[in-house]
């Protein structure tokens, strides 16, 4: 039963958003071909970037925890982790969005975004001889400018306090991941390659590899559902 524990916390982080996608007011179903479009845009990226990790030993997988099953160097686990792990962040956030106004007002929104931009950048430059939160914080900072200045997407402020709420899931499962409650982690990092400063067990990298990751995901599950509404409508008038 060990071998499928990484499959379990998949499972079980996916299923009660998934149950509650069918709701008759929350409709999320709906969206289920957006978000799978969003989802796979983003994951070839982050899987890329884990398969690289994985190759030049930043992080290792502990094969007690493991089916067996690889692709690109990477447990099967790993893989569907970038497919389970937003849609329960994008569920979340559609049924936030849907039922509360939590919008951000320009001024506090564009401080936010360009204080954190600099420190992303700064840290990155500080602590550049340490390869995972060089990177981290270098895409971090790089995606936040791109989706503010370039796409102009206006809330950033939003998801972040989203995503802060989201906090004590993630701490839960990343928590197993890397050996909360484990015998030893399922996730191993390689010391030198970062800070070294965890939230319980969990690198302070990875909640910023998981926001970026996030970000990603509703950028483009936005802009699939927008292609579908404008397909939909297209559909009514003609």
């Amino acid at each position: 039963m060990q071998q499928y524990t990484y499959l379990l916390i998949n499972f079980f982080t996916v299923i009660i958003c998934f149950i509650f996608s069918f709701h008759p007011k929350i409709k999320f179903s709906r969206h289920f071909k957006a978000f799978l479009g969003a989802s796979l845009m983003v994951a070839v990226f982050f899987i890329v970037w884990d398969s690289w990790f994985t190759k030049i030993g930043v992080w290792w997988f502990n094969d007690n925890y493991l089916i067996g099953v690889r692709l690109l160097g990477l447990p099967i686990e790993e893989i569907l982790f970038f497919i389970c792990i937003p849609f329960s962040c994008v569920f979340t956030y559609y049924c936030l969005d849907k039922f509360f106004k939590l919008d951000w007002k320009p001024l506090p929104e564009k401080i936010f975004v360009v204080i954190s931009i600099l420190a992303s950048f700064f840290l990155a430059l500080w602590f550049s001889p340490l390869l995972y939160t060089f990177m981290t914080f270098l895409t971090t900072g790089l995606s936040l400018f791109i989706l503010y200045f370039i796409l102009k997407v206006r809330w950033i402020g939003k998801a972040s306090f989203i995503y802060f709420l989201l906090m004590p899931g993630f701490l839960a499962v990343n928590g197993i991941l890397t050996g909360t409650g484990l015998e030893s982690p399922i996730v191993n990092y390689t010391p030198g390659k970062f800070l070294g400063i965890r939230i319980l067990t969990i690198p302070i990298e990875d909640t910023v590899y998981g926001y970026e990751m996030i970000l990603w995901n509703l950028y483009f599950f936005q802009w699939f559902k927008k292609d579908k509404n404008s397909e939909e409508d297209n559909t009514l008038l003609s």
